[in-house]
């Protein structure tokens, strides 16, 4: 039963590719029943592990043997997989289902939906993996799978260039990611999740050496670990590809930037707290990196018009919120706020596929304005995943973002006040660019064709009953679940999740004194008045503003995205095109190589050749005089040298008398 979570969506994904021009529309049957039979099997584990507390391991069978490498082919269903089972395939079922009407008049709609579930598949493989290299299997089909659904509607240069970019970027990480798997077996002779963790303790002094640098073996594979992880997960640096993703059709975004790929750096983080736990310098770095997006990317959200893009940029910031808690060593924390943001998250993101599908495909949000009478729905869900997003009391959002600040401060040290501070100026802005996002969509005046804006209307109920269902999550799933995850004395974890005893600051976030516990709400909803105020009564002033020169500096700043684009794409992509083609194609390819091998050879050929071709003038005196010559040349040679060289000799004279003539 188990293996039919991972092997149902295979089987829609062989459905829709092999029989979708033939069964058409039943193609969605079928994924979407695969996907939602995955789920109710999902439920079933996940109740079982709760209430028993037992961890199931099934093998296949031998994979790869070769010397002392012995991989066999198992999945692992303990607290964490289930947990992760449960976001995924639930989600997924809804963007199934969301898809049958949103993607409707596509001609190529069972090809999209046979994606989605090779997608499904592929994340299912990465979150059971009981060892790295089948984790690694996963963990590439999850970005051959993303490549193939941001560039769905490949007749679009855009969702082209977005694709390659994902790919390329994302390529960084996965190279960093496989050289940590080789330093794992390199250190611990095996890939096996309980064979490696069990080991740790004892490898702590073992060193790799580099050149003539000896580094700390477990600090290095972390730090591998890390920058793997920072391209799924879109840390600063390797954050560049999520929001160019938007170009995919909207279902994409909600499944890759809400509980699937932009989270499995995330799982990864969590699934390796047993090596991350003995090594100060990685946590250290993630904690940094992590606080760093989490203000990066709420500060570039701000300026955005693009609806989607938005709500990619806040991906990013509350990825950095996860990314940070795990270097607090608060793995549960972070795995807390990546079950409750999948919620809220797959609601804007859908929510805003409904908008866009209701205005004629419009994502320019100073285009559209006053759809509040109009979708009346759309607002009010959208309202309650912004709210969520924003960690407004006692919805979703709430309960592990602020545990997430709480933690942060609770930490006493440089690097713990460093993320809480920055968290906190990422809650303004990200409370700011959310009730932006709001006032411009929904609540101010009409902005766009008056056609489109007066034929915007609801969809039907496979586009409705997926935002009721995440809507309802979005409110109660954190409430009911807090105490599971992060209650004080859980045992819900159990081996999936270590975490140093010197580590430990869940107990002490109790300690945290009132004000710097209430200081996060605080300026989350100052910067949630501060953007209504703005948008609704302080217009004339804004622009005001608007128009001074220090103002545009920081818009222009904020607008390009921190100039990470520019900088990758001038000073790094460009001069390395240029160097490619200076060095390696003009002076290597087309000069050294073309002048010792092809185009050298046929020019000396052809330098003989026309020289040899002067020889022959065409007059009869000249070559009688050579034959003369030759037949003197001859003589000569054969009475000094006698006997040895003849046979030589008249070879060579009877070669070039017939060469003559």
């Amino acid at each position: 039963m188990l293996i039919l979570i991972v092997l149902l969506p295979l089987l829609g994904f062989f459905s829709g590719t092999l029989f979708g021009r033939y069964i058409g529309w039943g193609t969605c049957y079928l994924t979407t029943g695969s996907v939602l039979t995955s789920l109710l099997l999902s439920i079933y584990v996940l109740h079982d592990v709760v209430s028993t507390g037992v961890t199931y391991k099934l093998t296949m069978g031998s994979w790869i043997v070769a010397d002392s490498l012995h991989i066999d082919w198992s999945f692992c269903f303990d607290s964490l997989t289930s947990i992760m089972l449960i976001v995924v395939t639930f989600i997924s079922t809804l963007v199934h289902l969301y898809s049958t009407e949103y993607m409707e008049y596509d001609p190529h709609l069972p090809r999209f939906m046979s994606y989605l579930s090779l997608f499904t598949f592929f994340m299912l493989i990465l979150i059971t993996a009981n060892n790295f290299l089948q984790m690694f299997v996963g963990w590439e089909g999850v970005g051959l799978a993303s490549y193939l659904l941001i560039n769905f509607w490949f007749t679009r240069i855009q969702a082209n260039k977005a694709a390659i970019k994902a790919m390329l970027v994302n390529r960084v990480g996965d190279f960093s990611l496989l050289l940590a798997i080789f330093a794992i077996y390199f250190v611990f002779n095996s890939l096996d999740y309980d064979t490696v963790f069990s080991l740790t303790p004892l490898m702590l002094d073992h060193k790799i050496l580099i050149g003539s640098i000896e580094i700390p073996a477990i600090d290095m594979i972390c730090i591998l670990l890390f920058l793997g992880a920072m391209g799924k997960s879109a840390q600063l640096g390797l954050h560049t590809w999520l929001p160019d993703a938007m170009e995919g059709p909207t279902p994409v975004s909600a499944l890759i930037h809400a509980a699937t790929m932009v989270t499995a750096g995330v799982f990864l983080l969590a699934r390796c707290s047993h090596l991350f736990e003995y090594s100060s310098t990685a946590l250290n770095l993630v904690i940094f990196i992590g606080s760093a997006t989490a203000f990066f990317a709420s500060t570039t959200g701000l300026f955005q018009n693009d609806m989607k893009r938005v709500i990619a940029y806040s991906t990013c910031s509350q990825l950095g919120y996860m990314v940070f808690a795990c270097g607090l060593s608060s793995y549960e924390v972070g795995v807390f706020h990546l079950s409750n943001h999948a919620f809220f998250k797959a609601l804007l993101f859908l929510g805003a596929g409904s908008v866009i599908h209701a205005v004629a495909d419009e994502q320019d949000m100073r285009k559209m304005g006053g759809l509040r009478k109009l979708l009346p729905f759309t607002y009010s869900i959208m309202l309650i995943g912004s709210l969520a997003l924003m960690g407004f009391p006692f919805l979703t959002g709430f309960y592990s973002k602020d545990t997430i600040l709480e933690v942060a401060y609770a930490k006493y040290t440089v690097w713990g006040h460093f993320s809480y501070y920055l968290g906190t100026f990422a809650a303004f802005f990200t409370a700011f660019y959310s009730i932006r996002l709001l006032f411009l969509v929904f609540l101010a005046e009409p902005n766009g064709h008056r056609t489109v804006i007066l034929n915007a209307h609801e969809g039907s109920w496979r586009m409705t009953f997926p935002l009721f269902i995440l809507s309802i999550l979005s409110i109660s799933v954190g409430f009911l679940t807090r105490d599971l995850f992060i209650g004080f004395g859980t045992d819900f974890w159990g081996s999936a999740i270590f975490v140093l005893p010197q580590n430990y600051v869940m107990s002490d976030i109790e300690f945290v004194d009132l004000f710097h516990k209430l200081l996060p709400l605080i300026i989350s909803l100052t910067g949630a008045s501060l953007a209504y105020f703005i948008y609704a009564f302080g217009l004339d002033f804004f622009y005001s503003i608007k128009k001074t020169y220090s103002f545009k500096v920081i818009y222009n700043f904020l607008n390009r995205k921190w100039y990470f684009d520019r900088v990758y794409n001038e000073f790094i992509g460009q001069n390395a095109l240029n160097i490619s083609y200076h060095f390696s194609y003009k002076d290597v390819d087309r000069g050294l190589i073309e002048k010792v091998g092809p185009s050298g050879i046929v020019q000396s050929i052809r330098y003989i050749v026309n020289r040899i071709n002067g020889l022959q003038s065409g007059q009869i005196y000249h070559y009688l005089f050579l034959l003369l010559f030759s037949t003197v040349l001859f003589v000569f040679v054969s009475i000094c040298f006698s006997n040895i060289l003849v046979s030589l000799n008249v070879i060579l004279f009877l070669l070039f008398v017939m060469f003559l003539i």
